[in-house]
């Protein structure tokens, strides 16, 4: 029985391994069939198309077989085109970029469809790719709350997680694994105030991803610091062990 083909699926390459002395396993992100494995045979050789192709943050079309009537884990490619657009992110824009994907590698399963998801990290790529000093905070801040809502892993910001109580408008309140949305302790100097979580709930609810991540970008923008940590310790406990890697660069590159 012929393989079946995958043919033109819009992707990004969200990592990749050496195979072989010439040929790489690709971890791709694909809008209508989620994260797949790819095997790209002889990748590395230097008369190789693919050689150009296969980077990170780059928009592409592949085409690819389904070996094991679909089942297997490792699909094999067969094109890849870069899809043009945008070119690659620089600087601070490329290590954002690269933070992205390593997030969607920990917590997207395999064969698992995300369109929405998929049409609003290519959008943050873009934005990346033109970006020139500019902040990149709400940017991220926001993508990560699509990402964790899409996900499922995202309580509602509008009341308190435990209590199911409406949030007070003025009293602060605080995001933690396990616990959710509770109020937050003296000190506590992230937290952020009942209307401002439910300013960021009520952008989470226009409509799809896509323009929930627009409104997410406006409301997140005031309160990007406060959120950057909140954010990033829920993360780290959904991904689990050891510490992303993108995340103890960035450390490392604050403390030279």
């Amino acid at each position: 029985m012929a393989a079946k083909r995958v043919s033109d699926e819009p992707a990004f390459v969200l990592h990749r391994y050496d195979w072989s002395e010439s040929s790489l396993i690709l971890e791709v992100f694909t809008r209508h069939r989620g994260r797949v494995a790819l095997a790209a045979r002889g990748a590395k050789k230097p008369t190789s198309n693919f050689r150009p192709v296969l980077l990170p943050l780059q928009p592409l079309r592949v085409t690819y077989t389904l070996g094991a009537e679909g089942n297997a884990e490792i699909h094999t490619l067969k094109g890849a085109e870069w899809a043009g657009g945008h070119v690659m992110p620089m600087a601070d824009a490329l290590l954002s970029g690269l933070y992205l994907n390593e997030l969607l590698l920990r917590l997207l399963a395999r064969d698992d469809p995300y369109a929405a998801l998929f049409d609003v990290y290519a959008g943050v790529v873009r934005v990346l790719a033109g970006t020139q000093g500019e902040t990149l905070e709400p940017v991220l801040r926001a993508f990560e709350l699509i990402l964790l809502r899409e996900l499922g892993l995202l309580p509602s910001l509008a009341e308190e997680t435990m209590t199911l109580s409406a949030l007070s408008a003025r009293s602060r309140y605080m995001l933690v694994p396990e616990g959710g949305l509770r109020q937050a302790a003296a000190g506590e100097r992230a937290a952020l105030t009942g209307a401002q979580w439910q300013a960021l709930e009520q952008a989470l609810g226009a409509g799809h991803a896509p323009q929930a991540y627009t409104a997410a970008l406006r409301a997140a923008a005031p309160v990007a610091l406060a959120l950057k940590s909140q954010l990033r310790t829920l993360l780290q406990y959904h991904c689990g062990n050891p510490l992303l890697r993108t995340r103890q660069l960035m450390m490392d590159l604050q403390n030279l």
